[in-house]
């Protein structure tokens, strides 16, 4: 029995973007959100993330208030050449004030922080530089502008933006080229197809889905937050995974275990080979980033690259993001979907 891991695929990450693999990984879950970590796994997730293909690694200075991205550094450091990196600024915490947070895209803050991410991923240029969250007094051109002035001193080489809507993605790309723009999206979150998936395809920007196994729901893993997780975990909080709403969306599931079941795959590659196949759907780069602690399941979720559903297939995933209950967040204020006209 061989012990090659077979690598993904590569695509490029919008017009003149990097090539990555074609499914990336998602950092949060090592320092944020939920509940404890095992550093040692947590490393040997992220070799594995260079050995399977996944090429592609996102953080943000917001997860664990900056210890995501100091986590990463010597994972960085021993893989430049390989990984293509990307981190956001614009949700602030503070590390002495734990109530404390604000949404900030000012000029200012935008060079302040880019600074701080620079530092303690201990890298002297970001591959892919994120906005966060959108603040809506902040005028768009200024904000993308002081990134563009980023791209210019070569402390950033590509940008993107996060919960965004089609509007604000043009408004954007007219005063700067953007590279990707990431939002979630999944067999239950579909909100992002109302404006900004199609104008990313016809801008040539790549989307990069967080989420796209609905936060562990659509493994099949728990089935009530409230009850499954720790106190500590944040899911606790998403009205769609506690109590009845919980009870309700774990039905949803069926034709993702019958689906899986005729593949001989789990229902979470099934759930990511529906996000993978967005790009024949839709015309566009998607590289989605599924986050896990466990090698294992690095593993599995880069396999799921190689499923290809059929159109009955996709016919009966196609309602269930319509029969979700309970909203994806419970302020939904900061999300793309809150400022669609």
């Amino acid at each position: 029995m061989s012990n090659t891991i077979e690598q993904i695929s590569k695509v490029e990450l919008g017009n003149g973007g990097p090539l990555v693999g074609v499914q990336g990984f998602g950092a949060m879950g090592i320092s944020a959100a939920y509940g404890q970590t095992d550093d040692a796994a947590a490393r040997d997730t992220l070799e594995a993330t260079v050995e399977a293909g996944v090429t592609f690694i996102d953080t943000a200075d917001m997860y664990g208030v900056g210890a995501n991205e100091e986590f990463l550094a010597p994972f960085v450091a021993a893989h430049r050449d390989t990984i293509t990196l990307a981190t956001k600024f614009g949700i602030e915490y503070r590390a002495d004030d734990p109530g404390y947070r604000a949404i900030r895209n000012d000029p200012g803050y935008v060079k302040k922080a880019v600074e701080a991410s620079l530092r303690r991923l201990n890298v002297e240029v970001i591959d892919l530089y994120y906005m966060h969250r959108r603040d809506p007094a902040v005028p768009l051109a200024e904000s993308v502008g002081a990134m563009a002035e980023l791209v210019r001193e070569g402390k950033v080489k590509h940008l993107g933006l996060s919960e965004v809507t089609g509007a604000e993605l043009r408004e954007a790309h007219a005063v700067h080229p953007i590279t990707a723009v990431q939002s979630e999206w999944s067999v239950f979150s579909r909100d992002v197809e109302h404006s900004v998936v199609g104008a990313a395809a016809a801008l040539g920007v790549a989307f990069v889905p967080y989420s796209p196994l609905g936060r562990g729901f659509l493994t099949g893993a728990f089935t009530d937050a409230g009850k499954d997780l720790s106190s500590s975990d944040f899911r606790q909080s998403l009205p769609r995974y506690t109590g009845d709403n919980a009870k309700a969306n774990a039905a949803l599931l069926a034709p993702l275990h019958k689906i899986a079941a005729d593949h001989g795959a789990t229902t979470a590659q099934i759930a990511l080979a529906w996000v993978q196949h967005r790009a024949q759907a839709h015309g566009l780069t998607v590289v989605p980033i599924p986050g896990t602690r466990r090698r294992s399941r690095l593993l599995e979720n880069a396999a799921a690259t190689r499923i290809a559903l059929s159109a009955e297939e996709l016919a009966l995933l196609e309602p269930i993001a319509g029969q979700v209950a309970g909203d994806r967040y419970a302020d939904m204020s900061l999300t793309s979907a809150a400022r669609e006209a």
